[in-house]
């Protein structure tokens, strides 16, 4: 059993963050959900954005770390989309971790401090035609990341879906989900 600490996207805490996070708490892991937006959800990917900006990248780094405060060290950090960001920082930042998971988008590595943690292994996971993926350096970010550790995997699923695996957005892919959730649990199941 792996404990996770999971970061919802721009949206907001969605239900369908919430499903992915069921999934895998029936799967044996014990899942901690915060919510960065203190309860906001928006309909739409462009309001998430705006009031991510609104907040501030800081402010989200900054709650997502008091999220981790109280927590065990060996935990595994999962992030959809802009939760990638608090979950990638404290992957490399916090001692002990035992994994991540990059759902839909990637900060170079250099961004927190160098080299990816040795012995952390890294799923990355993202439409190959996602133009919030490919054209703004995220694809580029990840195979940076990859070429760099042998303890990261990228997964490129068909499609320009941005959030795929939220299944209660218009983005779902449930064909991508299915093969996105089964490699999610391997990798669970193979954390020490």
């Amino acid at each position: 059993m792996a404990e996770i600490l999971l970061f919802h996207h721009a949206q907001g805490l969605t239900p369908g963050v919430r499903h992915f996070a069921e999934l895998l708490e029936r799967a044996g892991h014990r899942v901690h959900v915060p919510d960065l937006y203190d309860g906001q959800t928006f309909d739409n990917l462009d309001e998430g954005v705006a009031n991510a900006q609104k907040i501030g990248f800081g402010t989200i780094l900054e709650r997502g770390q008091a999220a981790a405060e109280g927590l065990p060290e060996d935990l595994v950090y999962v992030g959809f989309s802009l939760g990638v960001v608090p979950a990638q920082m404290l992957a490399q930042t916090r001692p002990a971790a035992k994994g991540a998971l990059l759902l839909h988008s990637t900060i170079p590595h250099e961004e927190f401090g160098g080299a990816w943690p040795k012995g952390v292994p890294v799923q990355i996971h993202s439409m190959d035609a996602d133009p919030s993926f490919v054209d703004e350096g995220d694809l580029e970010a990840a195979r940076a990341l990859v070429a760099s550790t042998a303890d990261a995997e990228l997964f490129l699923y068909s499609g320009d879906g941005h959030l795929f695996a939220d299944d209660s957005l218009p983005a779902y892919d449930e064909h991508a989900t299915a093969l996105l959730t089964e490699r999610v649990l391997a990798f669970l199941a193979a954390i020490r």
